[in-house]
């Protein structure tokens, strides 16, 4: 059984995304951050990084790689895609490749991530760092949660495109992205505690102004907006559970 979420523009899914993506119209891109098993990289630090995460369970069931059937799926579902992680994926070979440049001033993170795409673009590469701009690691809903500023510059990359899918929604930040850029979203998220939080997030971000017009990111800018967003109480039109 699926519920969906209506908030804004945003059409949000609790259910799996290998269920609800059949039932949906294609969108115009893909943009989307899949669980790719990063708890086998972690060493000594893990278990505060994904702690109140499930770090304590053998095995987190959100950081499953998926298989290459859904990927193939999800590549048909849009016109366009970018999946970050996408060395981590049995993925078509592409040419083209985005690179997130964290800035790093410490040795124990990655110092870059990679995002697979099918939009024929020359490589970009987007540098921000999350503690340069007063993002506390501790503050993030999800372990893996990419900055909002990020996910912007990847939609303008795409200018183009005017609907939107996260088939791996976790807390909801390219959602929280398309809001304050005025697309339209398809969010699925399949863990109740990150769907609830990704609808919060995403009614925040549409009833929050924006205090920063200059935070919008084009290609080659570097957006100093803040995304640590958690707010209180959501207020979003949920439909009846539909079965998916």
């Amino acid at each position: 059984m699926a519920e969906k979420v209506t908030i804004g523009n945003c059409e949000l899914w609790h259910g799996d995304c290998r269920e609800i993506l059949p039932l949906l119209p294609p969108v115009d891109l893909v943009l989307t951050d899949p669980p790719y098993g990063i708890k086998r990289f972690e060493k000594g630090f893990g278990t505060t990084r994904f702690k109140g995460h499930g770090a304590e369970k053998t095995g987190i069931e959100w950081d499953k790689r998926p298989e290459k059937e859904l990927f193939d799926q999800i590549l048909a579902f849009g016109a366009v895609s970018i999946i970050w992680g996408g060395n981590n994926f049995p993925l078509p070979t592409s040419e083209y490749f985005l690179v997130w440049d964290k800035c790093q001033t410490v040795d124990n993170f990655a110092s870059a991530e990679l995002a697979f795409t099918n939009a024929k673009r020359p490589a970009k590469v987007f540098k921000y760092s999350i503690h340069q701009h007063n993002c506390d690691e501790r503050d993030k809903a999800h372990p893996t949660q990419k900055p909002v500023p990020l996910m912007e510059w990847c939609l303008s990359l795409v200018s183009e495109a005017k609907t939107v899918c996260d088939p791996f929604m976790g807390s909801g930040t390219t959602g929280v992205a398309c809001a304050r850029m005025g697309l339209q979203f398809v969010g699925i998220e399949r863990e109740r505690k990150y769907f609830d939080i990704a609808c919060r997030r995403i009614e925040q971000a549409y009833a929050q102004p924006r205090l920063f017009e200059d935070a919008k990111v084009g290609a080659g800018d570097t957006a100093v907006q803040g995304d640590m967003l958690l707010p209180a109480n959501p207020t979003a039109k949920r439909a009846p559970k539909a079965s998916a």
